[in-house]
């Protein structure tokens, strides 16, 4: 296995710095925290390249805040000079580790994303149905509160095994620990095992860029089980959401167990009880917002109920002045874009038939 040993100084000289800035603000450029960042950038970019060498660097507090997109979800944001320096270790370390990936990981990697995870599973689907003529089944599951039960110990352990750069593992400790999540089954648990040191801080927050390689990595161990160990030739993950297909409705039933093991075992993961089902492929299967049948695929109910509530709030502000038609024209596109991966004929011409005329008069 390759590893890394000099990394740190690459990551954390201006250049880089400079360079992580510039993906930071694209799309933020008018928002106010990054204006007053931008009207004083040499200084804010050589204090912080100054910390990182002095070996000074403390990461920042974090602002929480709730979105409900689709679900509701506590979403932690770091500082601008944090974030910046998120964005130069993501460069880096995707470099890195993404080879190490498996090809039917599809989360927050270049050239991946929902629409190409669903094409992978709607292929698996056809190719062990031999074209929809045999029966098919599909093991579908999701990891309970997985940014918030990643267990540091684990992850630093992980991100040890190809980094051998001791700054950059003491820069990374520093980020991973700026985050603590302190369960109620966590503190019971630390005052049994306190003695013996096994109880860690977990969670990573959702809004760091860098928490989405951690998750990659971090489950980067179970995808190598399941292809390696368990040796599932059919299997696709997404972030916590991951799907098994075969022919064989009792092996997969028969997978859960050692699953939930490995799970528990070796990243203090769990299943969540109430989204672990088996289901026929003549049933519809559910995943990353389609609902894929034979011969087609369609967009989830509560996918298409978002985006015309989306679209009806977006509606209301263009009207009021609150954005533009610019910006209207754009989200009915992109929302179009996403119904084109389906069969949506007549939700398309729905759309269209709703909005256009309010957007060309």
């Amino acid at each position: 296995m390759k590893v890394y040993k000099s990394l740190y100084n690459h990551i954390i000289n201006p250049e880089s710095l400079f360079l992580a800035w510039g993906q930071f603000r694209r799309g933020k450029q008018h928002k106010t925290g990054v204006l007053e960042f931008e009207r004083d950038l040499e200084r804010h970019i050589f204090d912080l390249n100054r910390e990182l060498e002095n070996k000074t660097y403390r990461h920042g507090p974090y602002t929480g805040f709730y979105i409900n997109d689709p679900k509701r979800r506590h979403v932690h944001k770091a500082t601008i000079r944090d974030r910046v320096l998120h964005h130069a270790l993501f460069k880096v370390l995707n470099l890195v580790f993404d080879p190490t990936f498996i090809p039917d990981s599809f989360s927050c990697r270049i050239a991946k994303g929902t629409h190409r995870g669903v094409t992978k599973v709607a292929e698996m689907l056809r190719a062990t149905s031999l074209n929809y003529s045999r029966p098919c089944y599909v093991l579908k599951c999701d990891i309970k509160k997985f940014f918030d039960s990643i267990e540091h110990a684990t992850l630093l352990s992980i991100l040890r095994k190809k980094i051998k750069d001791r700054d950059l593992i003491r820069l990374l400790t520093e980020i991973v620990e700026s985050y603590p999540r302190r369960t109620r089954i966590c503190e019971r648990e630390r005052e049994r095992e306190r003695e013996r040191g096994k109880c860690s801080e977990i969670g990573v927050p959702i809004g760091n860029l860098t928490s989405q390689l951690f998750a990659n990595v971090y489950l980067n161990e179970f995808d190598q089980f399941v292809k390696h160990k368990l040796k599932i030739k059919h299997y696709a993950r997404y972030t916590d959401d991951f799907i098994i297909v075969s022919n064989d409705r009792v092996y997969l039933k028969e997978l859960i167990i050692p699953i939930q093991e490995f799970l528990q075992n070796r990243l203090k993961l769990k299943l969540h009880p109430d989204k672990v089902e088996i289901r026929k492929l003549n049933q519809g299967v559910d995943f990353l917002g389609y609902v894929l049948l034979p011969h087609h695929q369609i967009l989830r109910a509560k996918t298409r109920r978002r985006i015309f509530r989306k679209l009806r709030l977006k509606m209301v502000d263009y009207k009021s002045g609150k954005t533009t038609k610019e910006s209207l024209r754009a989200a009915l596109l992109s929302y179009l874009g996403v119904i084109s991966h389906g069969n949506g004929y007549n939700l398309k011409q729905k759309l269209k038939n709703f909005y256009w005329f309010d957007l060309n008069n």
